[in-house]
């Protein structure tokens, strides 16, 4: 079968298209190996959500759920048991993207427990402990950025473990993410750990930062205010993409990673997260055309994946150059009345609310499945 077109003139302008979804039913039917030979597909990211919507469709996990309850097994024990088999059977699904690429695309994404959030150490082992479990090379373990995430990424990077830092909503943020990185991968580096065979991906949310201010826009009310809806989320990431590029690309603050790159080191990509498009009044493709570099992700819904295989367009760089008119719709944002730093926290709070969340749906579920299992 060959490739989409849109979607191979995205790869081809260095963009990697992740799939944001997994499902046993998803592995086991072959549409991922499917969408990785005719879509371009090249890596695959999971959260809470996604699991908790998996488990409940369906029964694909019916046999396993019993095998389970059978063995005595409680809540947590079963959900990792079944949550990091699928991460490993995916794995092994994307296992030759992975050697393809040299280790740079072919991973799937597990996360650490949402409940851990806001505790360094706790995430820290439970990371180690996921990477053991599912034992392939093409994992990332997915760490929240929040202020007790940052040394949690150092430190399980410093035990050679590949890391995708999630929940990142501002600039701010995301640049103390690069420092943690580079941070881990030093720590790494004098363990004795390889640096070249340690990657990482930085995943900085896009839609969620325009539902959240576009509402504050609304709210205002004025022409200023409302000619600035569905900007912020693309100038945001655009302003992230700049700081990667003075991290990474010979910009002021690169020293430091010129010289873990003399080791072999890898950048830590832009991964944008939160790319299907909420609002009917924006393109379905808004955050995957206006946000195509060289070394960047793009994590995908599979409808907003369809929708680009469809008729999205990829018009070269939209990303390289574009800094001065981010910050002056930032400027325009914060002259209507927008206080951006209570939005970026806002942001961060949900986020880890809404995976606290779909974890305890999931938790409950499961339990009533083993139960229900356990008395048949």
């Amino acid at each position: 079968m060959s490739q989409n077109e849109n979607l191979a003139a995205l790869s081809a302008a260095g963009v990697s298209i992740w799939l944001d979804d997994l499902s046993r039913d998803r592995i086991q039917s072959g549409n991922l190996a499917e969408l990785i030979s005719t879509r371009g597909v090249v890596g695959v990211t999971t959260n809470p959500t996604i699991f908790q919507g998996a488990l409940s469709q369906g029964h694909a996990y019916d046999k396993q759920v019993k095998e389970l309850a059978a063995q005595g097994a409680d809540v947590d024990s079963a959900i990792r048991t079944i949550t990091t088999d699928d991460v490993r059977a995916a794995c092994d699904v994307l296992a030759g993207v992975y050697e393809a690429s040299g280790g740079v695309d072919g991973r799937v994404s597990i996360e650490v427990d949402p409940r851990f959030a806001f505790d360094a150490d706790k995430t820290t082992a439970q990371a180690v402990d996921l990477w053991k479990t599912v034992d392939r090379p093409n994992l990332f373990i997915k760490i929240p950025a929040t202020e007790a995430g940052l040394p949690a990424i150092s430190a399980v990077l410093a035990e050679g473990i590949s890391v995708n830092v999630t929940l990142i909503f501002s600039v701010a943020r995301y640049r103390a993410v690069m420092g943690s990185y580079l941070e881990g991968i030093n720590k790494a580096k004098i363990a004795g750990h390889d640096p070249a065979k340690i990657h990482s991906v930085a995943s900085f949310f896009v839609s969620r930062v325009d539902t959240e201010i576009d509402k504050r826009l609304e709210s205002i009310g004025s022409p200023e205010a409302l000619a600035l809806r569905g900007k912020a989320g693309v100038a945001n990431a655009r302003l992230a993409y700049a700081e990667y590029e003075d991290v990474f690309d010979g910009g002021k603050h690169t020293s430091t990673y010129a010289h873990l790159a003399s080791s072999g080191a890898n950048r830590q990509r832009p991964l944008w997260a939160s790319t299907g498009v909420k609002n009917p009044d924006y393109s379905d493709t808004l955050y995957v055309t206006e946000l195509v570099a060289k070394n960047t992700v793009n994590t995908l819904p599979e409808k907003t994946l369809e929708a680009f295989a469809d008729h999205g367009e990829t018009r070269g760089d939209t990303l390289s150059g574009t800094a001065d008119a981010a910050q002056a719709v930032f400027d325009q944002l914060t002259a209507v009345g927008i206080d951006l730093a209570d939005v970026f926290e806002v942001l961060e709070r949900e986020g880890v609310e809404k995976f606290e969340k779909s974890w305890a749906e999931l938790l409950t579920a499961t339990g009533e499945e083993l139960r229900g299992a356990g008395s048949n």
